[in-house]
């Protein structure tokens, strides 16, 4: 008996879905488009311009990340819409800490089976954070691949690809005792700590539709899934005029860790977490968990997005023009001679046992 031929269709991947979906996503990446970049898809590699982009003496910064496990709450919660500003922000603000303006961006969406009613919403988010970062989504990856993920779950990862001239770089080598850090506001826990937030909500059977005192009438879904901050615009004119110091994106590690990586040998940071107030969704991931203060400030952002270091006689001037540029921003701490790493200190606040100090060393 002669056997029935066997397509990929079969196999549980559709070739005809995915030409839909390239097709459908062509209009959001066009309007990603910059100089250097036509953002056109559908070639094996996309191309950019850097003389277009108006560099002289450039070098290339490249970033790559991912959403984590904030993506398995997306998915409970059928909201795809910010995860792809997610996922551009946590590449695109490690590249400004560096001093480079992101240029191009690159996509890998992977499911076991494509929804594209759900990948062109991602899709359209990501094109969202591109516009926001100021960069071109010029190709990425769409695989599928039955058995290696669960029915509606999907990941994603994110290549970012910026430049700087070269006298330009942002090394965090010139931060000296005296400096003042200033904090730019978190639009929320961004995306960092949710193997944790997970497990809180799991163990307090809290409802991702349910509404919570503090949460300024979001539910308690929308407040987690609020998209990471892109911090690019308002900062790439400072850099490129090197009015800062130095940058640090506060993300896995938080506040303890992010900030000495920008440091030179003999810099300690000393950050003063009385000098803003806690949003209430870390108050009830503190309180829902009883985490230690200093749990909080090693995992997550705290309210606290990116740190600016900045010299004393430019603090002022640097936190009127963000603020301008229409940031939340307030003066954190300050840098004192020491060994590099930074500690952090509050009151009652972040832990309901009164004062508390923790120290990170680099």
């Amino acid at each position: 008996m002669s056997q029935k031929p066997l397509t990929y269709a079969d196999a549980g991947v559709s070739i005809d879905a995915g030409n839909a979906l390239v097709k459908a996503i062509g209009p959001l990446a066009r309007s990603t488009a910059r100089p250097g970049a036509d953002a056109e898809l559908g070639g094996f590699g996309g191309l950019f311009d850097l003389k277009a982009a108006g560099y002289a003496d450039p070098l290339l910064v490249a970033a790559n990340d991912g959403v984590g496990t904030k993506l398995k709450l997306a998915i409970e919660a059928g909201r795809h819409d910010g995860v792809g500003i997610d996922l551009v922000a946590m590449c695109a603000n490690d590249l400004i800490v560096q001093g480079a303006e992101p240029l191009f961006f690159l996509d890998y969406y992977a499911t076991g089976k494509l929804d594209n009613a759900v990948a062109a919403e991602v899709v359209q988010s990501i094109a969202e954070g591109c516009r926001r970062a100021g960069c071109a989504l010029i190709g990425g990856e769409t695989a599928e691949m039955p058995g290696m993920y669960a029915y509606g779950d999907y990941d994603l990862a994110g290549f970012c690809v910026g430049a700087v001239d070269r006298d330009k770089v942002l090394t965090g080598q010139t931060i000296a005792p005296g400096d003042i850090i200033l904090g730019l506001a978190s639009s929320g826990v961004h995306s960092n700590g949710f193997s944790l937030v997970r497990r809180i909500i799991a163990e307090r059977q809290w409802q991702l539709d349910a509404r919570f005192p503090g949460l300024l009438g979001q539910t308690l879904g929308e407040a987690l899934l609020e998209p990471t901050k892109i911090y690019v615009r308002a900062l790439l004119p400072l850099t490129q005029q090197k009015r800062v110091k130095g940058l640090a994106h506060i993300t896995g590690g938080g506040l303890l860790e992010n900030i000495p990586r920008v440091m030179p040998d003999k810099c300690h940071a000393v950050v003063d977490a009385d000098r803003w107030k806690l949003p209430e969704i870390f108050v009830m991931l503190q309180q829902g968990a009883n985490i230690a203060a200093e749990e909080m400030a090693r995992t997550f952002n705290c309210g606290i997005g990116m740190a600016v270091v900045v010299s004393p006689d430019r603090a002022d001037e640097v936190a009127n023009e963000l603020e301008g540029a229409g940031e939340s921003i307030c003066e954190i701490g300050r840098i004192e001679e020491g060994r590099r790493g930074c500690t952090v200190s509050g009151r009652a606040g972040w832990n309901s046992t009164g004062e508390w100090s923790a120290t990170h060393h680099a």
